[in-house]
């Protein structure tokens, strides 16, 4: 039986090696009875209050313990017992004698791992206020956010509207990378509407010359041998290509080749969501992520910590492996409209609890250094590699 120590009454970030959300794990406990449900209609009722219990801005041991856990909307008398004996006891009695009555148990049991790592919000705004070293990346440093999506692909606003929302939040910068072509379920665009979107593009940083720059990016999709959906030429003409992958992500097969061929690539600047998991649903790629990591660090490819709530890929865990590396890393939303340009607190979030300085973050570089970066990884990886070598010889 899966059991929980009980908990004190408030997130403690002493250890980030020992990090206990209880918020996420009460979300997690209603997961397992949703799943458990016969109708949709009894699944949904579970789901929807672990939503509530993931996205709150406190403790739900606090609710607890004053007796308003049922204040909380969507906290039914079912839910409410679940998260008070695991606040109580560490664990749930009610979950685990539904498991072992249900037939469905150990295929529930075994998706519990694939909410491992991940953040409610509550931990996030405990990671983002918990006192760090200056060097380390924070929110005051952050300029902008290079993976998100517009209407030229699956997103909801355009260009502009996503600069407004971007300035809004203090930012400065942004990339825009809407999906390639090889990804039609996300309307990927074409290499002509690429064209027509520069002409956008250029249009918008001259309205907002001096306030604000839009770089011009793609999200490339990683094929199964670690190609892309884009041919080099393609790639060459983008100040930027993000790669990812989209496909593939519920194997247990081992993918460390893939996802060394796709951050060759020349022009790949970032590794997106490098695991490509997704919350209570797939754990991802399977890989060497260090072997990936070295090679990423070697030819300055940047790692993604998408923030996107249901990915938060990669967390705060591998981030550590990562930034042992050398990595550098993208701090990014992977927006798809206004709203949810906040995500990328969940990855800053990751990278505070992963120690990640600000120095790292390309999210926080000027855009002359972004510019010459991006230059860069235009250049052979050959090329690259040895003036990576170069350059640490000299330091």
């Amino acid at each position: 039986m899966v059991t929980h120590p009980k908990v004190s009454r408030s997130l403690s970030l002493e250890s980030v090696d020992d990090l206990e959300d209880l918020n996420l794990t009460a979300a997690g406990l209603l997961h397992d009875m949703a799943a458990l449900q016969p109708t949709e209609r009894s699944q949904f009722g579970y789901k929807r209050a672990a939503k509530a219990i993931a996205y709150l801005p406190m403790p739900v041991s606090d609710l607890v313990e004053a007796g308003t856990l049922r204040d909380v909307p969507f906290v039914g008398p079912a839910s409410a017992r679940i998260i008070t004996e695991l606040i109580e006891r560490g664990s749930s009695p009610t979950v685990e004698a539904a498991l072992a009555k249900s037939a469905k148990g150990g295929t529930v049991q075994s998706t519990r791992a694939f909410r491992e790592g991940y953040l409610s919000h509550f931990a996030l705004s405990q990671a983002l206020a918990r006192e760090r070293d200056p060097a380390i990346v924070s929110k005051a440093g952050y300029r902008g956010d290079f993976q998100m999506h517009s209407t030229w692909s699956d997103g909801s606003e355009r260009i502009e509207r996503m600069v407004e929302g971007a300035l809004d939040l203090g930012h400065s910068c942004l990339g825009i990378t809407d999906h390639s072509y090889g990804l039609p379920i996300a309307r990927g665009i074409s290499m002509e509407q690429a064209a027509k979107q520069w002409i956008e593009i250029d249009g918008v940083n001259a309205k907002y010359r001096g306030r604000f720059r839009v770089f011009k990016g793609i999200e490339a999709n990683i094929l199964v041998d670690g190609s892309l959906d884009l041919q080099p030429e393609e790639c060459a003409q983008f100040e930027f290509v993000v790669a990812s992958p989209h496909s593939v992500l519920r194997k247990t097969e081992d993918q460390t080749s893939r996802m060394l061929n796709a951050i060759r690539v020349p022009g790949v600047a970032i590794l997106g969501h490098p695991r490509g998991r997704m919350f209570n649903r797939r754990p991802g790629v399977a890989a060497d992520w260090d072997a990936v990591f070295a090679e990423a660090a070697k030819l300055g490819v940047a790692i993604e910590l998408d923030g996107n709530w249901h990915r938060q890929d990669i967390d705060y865990r591998l981030a550590r492996r990562a930034l042992a590396a050398g990595c550098v890393f993208a701090l990014d939303s992977d927006a798809h409209s206004i709203g949810e340009l906040r995500f990328s607190d969940y990855a800053i979030a990751h990278a505070r609890l992963a120690h990640v300085p600000a120095e790292r973050v390309i999210n926080c570089w000027s855009d002359d250094r972004l510019d010459a970066w991006m230059r860069q990884r235009h250049a052979s990886p050959q090329h690259t590699a040895k003036r990576g070598r170069a350059r640490r010889a000299r330091t």
